[in-house]
């Protein structure tokens, strides 16, 4: 009997959403993840950093176009991990996502191989700026191809495994709670030190024609992340999948609808399951909550819902599953006001690249790619990660009494100005090149060091933004979908390119008037990419001012604390007792 007890304890715990400290799971195993993460971007960004130059130089597409095109595709690669997101939370679970995306990633690293080898690089050499490619047809279609598998394969894995990561650690337990915390900001560590390379030492080889060589490394990166993830399969702590959150959400929305004309009842008197566990499969009970006060008609209890108790969630709901719906509706707007900063974030892959690309990278008789200044932008990010574990969160926890230093809608905030702050870089930069242009030529004699401060600028943003998204994402949505808080930071990566891609061909259409080629012509000496800089800036400091109401607005979502179970391994349903026609049904104590 003891032994039974035990197991039934384990069981619990893992259905509640709460891992068992005493099996599996740890800092070691969530050491694998990060090895895993650093591994699997190094293959990302092996194709993803210098795409817009392989775009322009070997398919032979003009600046613009790349651009848009770049931004499309990184668009596409993290809408992904909203489809990685659901399958995870609803049917796969992390574990099994994270492989299956995995495999589709490797595919998509090897088909890019295939199609460069044997059907881009031709002639032999090309590509590396001075001679042109003549690329086939067929080549160019399983090239795509090949990207969009890799932006599927990448996308879908990448939120999964931030909160795989995270169920590794035991809630309960205050060390391990903390070291929960920690996790979200040593997993973009990770994320940037593998770019370091890609942006570095594959970045040199592709800029220089070995494209090939590029893409295979990558490939060889991609396997051993996916081995060094499957390794740690018996040490793992898995959590079940609590269902399809969209039919949960519609239940909510279709049991609200039907009950338009009954008042919402009070708090104590909205329908719940007894015991700590909720009726969502895996998940904790949420405490009702005063806002969005329509949604608690679904929850409202009436005659007709009198036979229909326990097996009809589209007539009446749960509190914790209304809960569920409010949490999802009060992290919208805060997700939409991170998708301006995602706007400026996109153009380090872009537009970043050709302003460099037009500069002098010259030292003595070595070339530096334009791509590979971004490793400012992820040195930044490394040191300002270790400075503000270190240094600002002691600082600022003694200073405000709160060990966890800035909270994460502070540090938002914070990245968000920063990141208004690198345009203003970026466009003094530009207006200074184009005073330097050399008569006849295409690159401007100022120095591409100049670009140091927008890099360093956007990695310390992305320090506060993105670090800071991981963790309020994750930490506010409720346990049946925790890999889509993770997968709201991506998408509004996601978004972002595509609105930036939106704006470059709306500003282009404006601004191109007869003479005038535009603001981001294909010529960028003839042009004004310094006024999109600053138009940029503008937007940003807009987004900040909704922003500032949209989280002072927020409430934090409350889940309930631990409470004894039930004796049956099944939540049971309260009780009903009969009540007028005309007035709802209330609970039974």
């Amino acid at each position: 009997m003891e032994g039974n007890e035990n197991y039934r304890e384990e069981v619990v715990m893992e259905e509640s959403g709460r891992a068992n400290e005493n099996k599996k799971g740890g800092t070691k195993v969530a050491t694998l993840l990060l090895v895993n993460q650093a591994l699997a971007t190094l293959a990302f960004f092996g194709v993803g950093v210098n795409l817009v130059l392989f775009l322009t130089r070997v398919l032979g597409q003009d600046n613009a176009e790349a651009a848009n095109n770049v931004s499309k595709w990184t668009g596409t690669v993290y809408m992904f991990s909203l489809v990685g997101a659901f399958l995870s939370d609803s049917y796969w679970g992390r574990y099994l996502t994270c492989t299956i995306f995995q495999l589709f990633f490797v595919l998509g690293l090897a088909l890019s191989c295939l199609s460069s080898w044997r059907f881009l690089i031709n002639p032999s050499g090309c590509g590396n700026g001075h001679i042109p490619c003549k690329p086939s047809s067929i080549g160019v279609s399983i090239f795509y191809f090949s990207i969009y598998l890799v932006a599927f394969g990448y996308g879908g894995h990448q939120p999964t495994l931030a909160t795989f990561g995270a169920d590794q650690y035991d809630e309960r337990n205050p060390k391990e709670r903390s070291l929960k915390v920690a996790f979200f900001c040593y997993f973009y560590f990770s994320l940037n030190v593998g770019s370091l390379f890609s942006n570095t030492v594959l970045v040199y080889y592709e800029d220089t024609g070995k494209w090939t060589m590029g893409f295979f490394i990558s490939l060889i990166s991609a396997i051993i992340a996916l081995l060094t993830f499957l390794s740690g399969s018996p040490k793992y702590r898995y959590l079940k999948p609590s269902g399809n959150p969209v039919v949960r959400v519609a239940q909510v929305f279709t049991a609200a609808a039907r009950k338009w004309d009954v008042a919402p009842a009070k708090a104590d008197k909205l329908f719940e399951v007894l015991g700590s566990r909720s009726a969502i499969k895996g998940c904790r009970k949420i405490l009702h909550s005063d806002d969005f006060r329509l949604m608690d008609k679904a929850a409202t209890i009436t005659k007709n819902d009198d036979e229909q108790i326990g097996n009809n969630p589209w007539k009446l709901c749960t509190v914790t599953q209304v809960e569920e719906t409010k949490c999802v509706l009060r992290m919208l707007p805060i997700w939409l006001c991170t998708i301006c900063y995602s706007v400026v974030f996109t153009q380090m892959a872009s537009l970043f690249v050709e302003q460099g690309d037009v500069m002098n990278s010259n030292i003595g008789e070595f070339h530096l790619p334009a791509a590979s200044m971004s490793v400012f932008d992820i040195c930044s990010v490394l040191v300002c990660t270790v400075i503000y574990r270190t240094i600002l969160v002691p600082l600022v926890g003694r200073l405000i009494g709160n060990t966890r230093g800035i909270s994460e809608l502070e540090r938002m905030g914070i990245g968000l100005i920063i990141a208004m702050l690198s345009m203003v870089a970026s466009g003094m930069t530009e207006m200074v090149r184009l005073r330097n242009i050399i008569p006849g030529q295409k690159r401007s004699s100022m120095s591409i060091f100049y670009q140091i401060p927008q890099y360093v600028l956007i990695g310390a943003s992305e320090v506060f933004m993105y670090v800071g998204q991981l963790e309020f994402f994750n930490g506010q949505a409720p346990d049946g979908i925790k890999s889509f808080g993770s997968s709201l930071c991506m998408a509004s990566i996601s978004l972002g390119n595509y609105v930036s891609s939106m704006l470059v061909h709306v500003v282009m259409k404006i601004t191109a008037r007869g003479n005038d080629k535009g603001w981001i012509p294909e010529n960028l000496n003839k042009g004004h990419m310094d006024r999109f800089f600053f138009l940029l800036a503008g937007l940003v400091v807009f987004d900040f001012v909704i922003y500032l109401f949209c989280a002072k607005w927020y409430k934090s979502i409350n889940v309930q604390g631990d409470q004894e179970e039930l004796d049956d391994d099944d939540a049971q349903v309260i009780i009903i007792k009969s009540a007028s026609k005309d007035q709802p049904l209330t609970p039974q104590e």
